[in-house]
């Protein structure tokens, strides 16, 4: 949810009753700082921050995330020990992202307040070598004594419904976000994500930061550069820097990253946030009572 989860879409997933995350991961810690202040100016209700540890300004943003009393935080790509310790002496619910059993245990061992749950499904940064959400969910829910939120490829209640039948506590939805009003992505990615069907995603980029997005001309070479057997820094050297940004934010449909989940088929709108929350508790619905 970099460059697609400022103070906008936090502030209103968050005023909708859900928990809206600040993304972290394309901000500055001065600009996740001012983020914070206009979320709290926005809201009264709870928010918190989406720390990807893979990146270099992480240290620094931890800084800020203490300084501001964000109350949650939810921590990714990376080892939650190394910020385990800082939130917990800040008084922080730390909840980190998980995509194997072997990750959970480690999380309860750390003494972390609940795992998220993340299949292959999901978009943006995967795990290689990832397991589906419906085969995932009930074999962290049984390995560990912790809430378990699910993510990945989750953007209704139908979807909902499901996970929390699996031994889920919660839901995690990215994807149905970065296709909406309040999301701060350019009205290119918008599109993109609105018109893709459910085969127009692939997760590329395995052996150098697995990624799950929409294909396009970029897609298409780090796929043929892959397959040609190209070794890690030749494929570093393709994916360079700034491409996150350029698909997502500035909307560079050719040459940018265009992150998105499989379940991008199944979105076909740009609502507000606040109507996402109350279609999703709608759609849950919906599909308890349904059920045989």
């Amino acid at each position: 949810m970099i460059w697609v989860s400022g103070w906008r879409l936090a502030a209103s997933v968050s005023q909708a009753g859900a928990l809206g995350l600040l993304g972290a991961g394309s901000m500055q810690p001065e600009l996740l700082r001012a983020h914070i202040r206009k979320v709290k100016a926005a809201t009264q209700c709870p928010f918190g921050v989406n720390l990807p540890l893979l990146y270099p300004q992480m240290q620094d943003v931890l800084d800020v995330v203490i300084e501001e009393q964000v109350p949650i935080v939810f921590s990714s790509a990376g080892s939650p020990a190394a910020v385990a310790s800082a939130l917990r002496d800040a008084g922080i619910i730390h909840v980190h992202v998980v995509a194997a059993v072997r990750q959970a245990e480690k999380c309860a061992a750390l003494g972390l307040a609940a795992v998220v749950c993340e299949g292959v499904e999901a978009g943006g940064h995967n795990a290689p070598q990832g397991t589906t959400s419906l085969c995932l969910i009930p074999q962290i829910v049984d390995a560990v004594d912790l809430p378990v939120i699910a993510a990945g490829g989750i953007a209704d209640g139908r979807a909902m419904a499901a996970a929390l039948a699996l031994g889920a506590s919660a839901v995690q939805v990215g994807t149905r976000f970065a296709a909406s009003v309040e999301s701060s992505a350019h009205p290119a990615y918008k599109d993109a994500v609105v018109n893709a069907g459910d085969r127009d995603t692939v997760l590329a980029l395995s052996s150098v930061t697995p990624v799950r997005l929409i294909k396009n001309a970029f897609a298409q070479r780090a796929l043929a550069a892959e397959a040609s057997g190209q070794s890690v820094e030749q494929l570093r050297a393709l994916l360079g820097r700034g491409r996150g940004r350029a698909g997502i934010f500035c909307g560079d449909l050719e040459n940018g990253e265009i992150e998105a989940g499989q379940i991008c088929g199944l979105i076909d709108d740009l609502p507000s946030a606040e109507s996402i929350v109350k279609n999703m508790v709608a759609g849950y619905r919906s599909a308890r009572r349904a059920l045989p």
